[in-house]
């Protein structure tokens, strides 16, 4: 077993959580919105320390970390690469002037991203947050494809803001501002494929159908339009990571890019969770078969630094004016040189074989959750789903309904046992592992045991 920290399997030296984390539970309880941070006897631990894939609570407890911290520590938490990038760029310039005066780690991150971008002439704009690289991509392509409507799906997660949040099908986000959202957006299920092995029937999983049915209800969609008018946008995530782990499937996006091509859709791949690298790619987009028109990544970009953008070719960037001293889109921070220098180095990694270290991780996961699982996954009460390093066990009732809450409750008891995991899905039947890339295989196949003991005691 390894003694350094950021491959060490979990060191549980007080009750989870320990009594510095409830006392700071106290202390935050006293200061921040009490809508921001659920505060239970059993949840959360305050962290303290990350590296690699351990994180060090307040208490002194190591847990491994099968988060990445909502997917963004893909090359590791303190990747080394990033540290020496921000400590490099900190005794030079920490903020600039992004759209008036650039710092020049700007102009390196933008050029690095474009080369990995599917276009020749990938055009960007860069943004801090993934829901304002969705809103400055709605923007972009309202201009570009001349018509207000937009098509969105069920079980999508797009951001928080209001624009991002109008194309958000959650409801509990949306009603406290429902009246201010734009009423443009339609949300359509998300198509499912129904081939053997690809998750079980339609019905089961709230807000899906077959791919048939929403082909139907979209092309509806275009010959009517939105309450806001025409259609002129459709916004997807290749794999939705919330909404359950469930990979678009290749026979819509196919039909997807053939209707875009007749009718002059914007296609906008969300890819702030599934992109550079986590899905076993640079980009998911191609393994599900999808065509963008742009792209929003985020999350893995900044290695731990606030950093996104909303990237696009020049024939779609360019509906956008050029400057005449005034941005149309703009923001205090874009280009933040901090955030620029990581995301250079978080780059470097992706073109350098992160993504097929992902790949070949989340091999290994899968294989041995299948193997552990087998029976749970033959009786239909375990479904598993997965792309590259983003893994998602539903949770089933012995007919085949999700299992409301289930990932909620495993991912409870892995808390008390060492294990950072996250639910997922509509009905939190889901339970959802995104780790970090640098899993050691000691960790990977305690990870397996781990999540099997977990399930069958959630499973009757």
């Amino acid at each position: 077993m390894s003694d350094a920290f950021g491959t060490l399997l979990p060191r549980l030296v007080t009750p989870v959580p320990g009594p510095r984390s409830h006392a700071l539970a106290d202390r935050l309880r006293a200061v921040e919105s009490r809508n921001v941070t659920w505060l239970a006897d059993d949840f959360p631990v305050f962290w303290d320390e990350a590296l690699g894939a351990n994180v060090r609570d307040a208490d002194g407890n190591v847990f491994v970390d099968l988060t990445a911290a909502f997917g963004v520590a893909l090359p590791g938490h303190r990747a080394p690469e990033v540290v020496r990038a921000l400590e490099a760029q900190a005794g030079r310039l920490i903020h600039g002037m992004g759209d008036v005066h650039p710092p020049t780690a700007k102009v390196r991150l933008l050029e690095a991203l474009a080369a990995l971008m599917p276009w020749p002439d990938a055009r960007t704009i860069l943004t801090s947050s993934g829901s304002e690289a969705v809103e400055a991509a709605l923007k972009t392509a309202r201009l570009s494809s001349g018509r207000p409507g937009v098509v969105a799906f069920q079980g999508g997660y797009h951001g928080l803001t209001l624009g991002s949040l109008a194309a958000t099908s959650r409801a509990d986000f949306r009603a406290p501002v429902a009246e201010r959202l734009y009423p443009g957006v339609v949300h359509l299920p998300f198509p499912v494929d129904t081939a053997p092995g690809a998750g079980g029937p339609v019905g089961r999983d709230p807000g899906t159908a077959e791919v048939g049915a929403v082909l139907a209800r979209l092309d509806r969609l275009l010959d009517s339009g939105t309450p806001g008018g025409p259609v002129g946008t459709v916004i997807v995530e290749p794999v939705q990571a919330r909404g359950g782990v469930r990979p678009l499937p290749q026979a819509f996006a196919r039909a997807l890019a053939e209707r875009a091509r007749r009718h002059g859709l914007v296609i906008v791949a969300d890819e702030i969770f599934t992109g550079l690298g986590r899905c076993g790619a640079p980009l998911a987009s191609p393994r599900v078969g999808l065509d963008p028109d742009i792209v929003c990544v985020g999350k893995v970009l900044g290695g731990g630094m606030p950093l996104s953008a909303c990237v696009a070719p020049a024939r779609v960037m360019d509906a956008w004016p050029a400057s005449d001293g005034e941005a149309l889109h703009t923001s205090t921070f874009l280009g933040h040189p901090l955030s620029c220098a990581a995301g250079e180095a978080v780059l470097a990694l992706v073109a350098g074989g992160l993504a097929v270290r992902a790949a070949r991780l989340g091999e290994a996961l899968v294989s041995g959750l299948e193997a552990a699982l087998a029976d749970l996954i033959e009786a239909d009460r375990v479904a598993l789903r997965s792309m590259g390093l983003l893994i998602g066990l539903e949770l089933r009732e012995a007919d085949g309904r999700p299992r409301r809450g289930a990932g909620a409750a495993v991912a409870g008891r892995m808390l008390g046992r060492g294990w950072l995991v996250l639910p997922a899905g509509e009905t939190g039947a889901v339970l959802e592992l995104s780790p970090p890339a640098v899993l050691t295989g000691e960790q990977v196949a305690a990870a397996v045991r781990v999540v099997e003991e977990a399930v069958r005691e959630e499973l009757p």
